[in-house]
């Protein structure tokens, strides 16, 4: 696993991001080291963390001695370069940050954030999950997650056709149809 073709190992990131919140449990979670052993038990090299306004800082690794590289930063103007280059994104219950990942076809664990009062996120990431489009889990449970997590089951997100409800928008509003 991990391995390409001339027998070299290959890299494998896993990123991670909170977009423009502050989550620091799940920053510190991915930076435990019960998370980076079962992420190197899958084959996964690197752990890039997009940490937001968060005040947790993860310890920095270069890898060298057989452990996950780990990495992070506070905030980018585009994240979807990280995306693209992921081998598995692991993400906060925002649904930019859901939709954006399923666009680009990667495998996803949500991951709820248990400190938000009226968290109607969590939602939406569970009904995904039930769909088999990502994983969902709670920063207590992100290592088992990861642990049991086959995906293959996965089943790619298809968006929908928004036409219909624009029309509708549109009509409402008194706008002219095209």
């Amino acid at each position: 696993m991990g391995e390409s073709l001339d027998g070299v190992k290959g890299k494998r990131v896993v990123f991670v991001t909170v977009g423009t919140t502050r989550f620091d449990a799940l920053v510190k979670v991915v930076d435990s080291q019960e998370v980076k052993d079962e992420l190197l038990r899958r084959g996964y090299t690197n752990l890039l963390i997009q940490m937001g306004r968060g005040s947790y800082l993860p310890t920095k690794s270069t890898g060298d001695d057989g452990s996950l590289a780990v990495d992070y930063f506070t905030f980018s103007s585009s994240i979807v370069e990280h995306l693209k280059s992921a081998s598995l994104v692991i993400s906060h219950a925002g649904s930019g940050s859901i939709f954006e990942t399923m666009r680009f076809g990667k495998p996803l664990i949500v991951v709820v954030n248990e400190d938000l009062m009226d968290n109607h996120q969590s939602e939406l990431a569970e009904e995904l999950a039930e769909r088999k489009h990502l994983y969902c889990a709670r920063p207590p449970t992100l290592h088992l997650t990861i642990a049991s997590m086959d995906l293959k089951s996965l089943v790619p997100y298809s968006p929908g056709d928004a036409t219909p409800v624009a029309k509708l928008i549109n009509r409402f509003l008194g706008f002219p149809e095209d």
